[in-house]
């Protein structure tokens, strides 16, 4: 299966060191405007040389390829997809889908009627340790799911190429790019769609001394967001972009009636503590989901990244279906802009004022 990757960028190269671990895979074309980029490949592709071209157009119609990853900067998505539409190739397109509700419908409108596969990346779908959490709260191990918490405690955002991730213009907002991935997994989880977003966020520590032509950057850095489901589950995510030594980057929690079931990321621990009396003794269980060290290594995603394309290429080959589909992607960028404008406005949004209830 021969790919292309458009956007050479860090994500880029995650993407290619790990297409290189899937059998009978081979990177036939990469593309992007900067020559800096295009040689941060050259670490990546273990000795292949695919075709280099300086934009999407180019590899669409010059790249010998079968499937193209699209790892451009967020506002560019719309833009890098169409020649690619054009020419019917499948497409895994990385996360937010798109930086505004107009373009990330266009894109579902466009997939929808797309003979190949498109396919949106979410890699914290995919993270061995998450995906075992994921599959014990859908078959009850919590019982009837009422709460569900999230926290991501992290690193401030990279220094990106001309650093375009400084601005909400270009990425969505925080709560769109950063924080989609874990909308998504809240509508995976709950098995509903939002119905109404809070969102209390701010900009109080990182990049406040940068500037950029004048500018100051405008991105959410620390943020309590609340979503509440049409099937009565309230979900909660807290973010602190600041929180540079923390041992745990991601915790997920979901209590139900009978118990609750954590899944910590490191270790990649899972942690089941269902109800007792009072009285009686705790009976916790914890179970360490192993991940395989080549697909650890191969990027920052806890081993993600390589079984999405796993995943993806099972697609293509027809021998599975597209689990993150471009609605899946508009549906969790809806989220994000609500939990922005929410920040903004120090207000609730219904999920109906932006059309996607």
């Amino acid at each position: 299966m021969r790919y292309g990757v458009v956007g050479t960028g860090m994500m880029g190269c995650e993407h290619i060191r790990n297409i290189r671990l899937l059998p009978g895979a081979r990177i036939t074309a990469i593309a992007d405007p900067v020559e800096t980029s295009l040689g941060w490949a050259d670490s990546s592709l273990g000795g292949e040389t695919p075709a280099c071209f300086r934009s999407a157009e180019e590899l669409a119609e010059k790249g010998e390829v079968d499937a193209v990853i699209v790892a451009s900067p967020n506002y560019s998505h719309r833009t890098v997809l169409e020649p690619l539409f054009d020419r019917g190739l499948a497409i895994l397109c990385e996360k937010p889908l798109a930086t505004t509700i107009e373009d990330a419908r266009w894109i579902v409108a466009r997939a929808d009627r797309h003979a190949a596969p498109f396919w949106t990346g979410m890699e914290y779908r995919y993270m061995p340790p998450v995906a075992r959490f994921i599959e014990q709260v859908r078959a009850g191990r919590v019982g009837r799911l009422r709460m569900l918490a999230m926290r991501e405690h992290r690193f401030p955002f990279l220094v990106k190429v001309g650093d375009w991730n400084r601005f909400a213009r270009n990425t969505g907002g925080t709560m769109v790019e950063k924080c989609c991935h874990f909308f998504d997994l809240m509508r995976l989880i709950t098995e509903s769609e939002a119905v109404r977003v809070y969102c209390s966020g701010g900009q109080d520590v990182n990049h406040l001394d940068e500037r950029y032509d004048g500018e100051t950057p405008d991105i959410i850095d620390n943020s309590y967001t609340v979503v509440d489901f049409a099937n009565g589950v309230r979900a909660c995510l807290d973010l602190s972009m600041f929180a540079d030594g923390v041992e745990h980057e991601a915790e997920i929690s979901a209590t139900g009636d009978r118990a609750r079931l954590d899944v910590l990321v490191p270790p990649g621990d899972i942690i089941f503590s269902p109800r007792v009396p009072r009285e009686e003794a705790k009976r916790v269980e914890r179970e360490h989901v192993a991940v395989d060290a080549a697909a650890m290594a191969a990027g920052s995603h806890h081993g993600a990244t390589f079984h999405q394309h796993a995943a993806f290429a099972r697609a293509i080959r027809g021998e599975g279906p597209v689990e993150v589909t471009a609605l899946d992607g508009l549906k969790a960028v809806a989220i994000g802009m609500a939990a922005e404008i929410s920040a903004r406005e120090h207000r609730m949004v219904e999920m109906r004022e932006l059309g996607c209830d």
